[in-house]
């Protein structure tokens, strides 16, 4: 019983250590970050994480329905976040901080996992990697209008030209032009959903953590989730392959929960900007995971749609690193 006693002080000890070496990362990171390095190495190991998410998620929908997976990997991460809460003892997060927390829940604990999960029940993974390429721009806007930052008009042009090459290649990847389908318009959803929840989340994180700030978004989205998750259970009980769970069990953990961890710490850490271009290499892996694990064909169409539109994101959010030019005499 003793040793017990000990082992759980030890965890709890290196949590506690864990967390205020990443407060005084994030409060001093102007000190201890050259260029934004340890930013966009964190930033890097939280999208290398996040491209597994729609292949996997794609063997996921296989076997188990997308609501299951949608609303059941945030139960599971939710009932990690709450251990960990309450191992470390965190504070109640105050004021204001409350309406974002709701606002990253809904966003990427809600929206971008129900979304792609129906989604990806038709539309093949390589697709839906290409739509959410556009994703690095969208959270780019949505930091803009967050911040109140104002870009230069070569921000909003490259932005929409990325949206119209993303609805392009959705309307002709099907073989013909057309509008976009059902899933498409459910991709196009989810990126918006992201955007919003990353932008957001990286703002919260800054001030309250970047661990804790999914952590609480997923305590505050639980109730609903576990509703959800009951509900698919009743419509369609689960019964999946090995391979189907395992997809599922990477998608709780890692893409829901652990990934995130990385992701709001380098975007907490900064510059947001920089940070936020790492997110240009999710779809090259995606596509890359697309084709090694599912064995998709990465037709012209997709690889012309990919690069054009990851291409224009780049260049919208390269648009928004440089500044106006400041009137000095004001």
């Amino acid at each position: 019983m003793a040793s017990q006693d000990r082992s759980s002080v030890s965890i709890r000890a290196l949590l506690l250590s864990l967390m205020r070496n990443e407060s005084s990362a994030i409060a001093n990171r102007s000190v201890l970050v050259s260029g934004g390095i340890s930013g966009l190495a964190w930033g890097f190991v939280g999208v290398a994480a996040f491209s597994f998410t729609v292949p996997l998620t794609r063997i996921a929908v296989g076997g188990l329905s997308p609501l299951f997976i949608g609303a059941g990997r945030a139960v599971v991460a939710g009932v990690l976040a709450s251990i960990l809460l309450a191992v470390t003892r965190q504070k109640l997060p105050r004021g204001r901080q409350w309406l974002s927390i709701v606002i990253v829940a809904a966003g990427v604990v809600a929206g971008f996992p129900l979304l792609t999960s129906f989604a990806l029940t038709t539309a093949p993974a390589s697709h839906g990697a290409v739509v959410i390429a556009l994703l690095p721009a969208a959270t780019a806007v949505m930091a803009v209008i967050r911040t109140g930052e104002r870009p230069r008009r070569a921000f909003w042009i490259a932005a929409f030209l990325g949206a119209v090459a993303a609805i392009t290649f959705a309307s002709l990847d099907k073989g013909g032009f057309g509008a976009p389908t059902a899933s498409d318009l459910l991709l196009f959803g989810a990126v918006v959903a992201a955007a919003v929840g990353y932008a957001e989340g990286g703002l919260l994180s800054r001030a309250l953590g970047a661990w804790q700030t999914i952590s609480w978004a997923l305590v505050v989205a639980l109730p609903v989730m576990v509703v959800l998750t009951a509900a698919s259970v009743t419509q369609q009980p689960p019964a999946g392959t090995p391979g189907e769970w395992a997809a599922f069990s990477y998608l709780a953990v890692v893409s829901m929960f652990l990934g995130f961890f990385a992701w709001y710490r380098g975007l907490a850490i900064g510059p947001m900007t920089n940070v936020s271009q790492v997110q240009l290499v999710q779809p090259v892996l995606s596509l890359c995971w697309a084709a090694l694990i599912l064995g998709e064909n990465l037709t012209p169409a997709t690889l012309l749609g990919g690069g054009a539109v990851i291409a224009c994101a780049a260049f919208a959010v390269r648009s928004r690193l440089q500044p106006r030019t400041l009137n000095r005499g004001h």
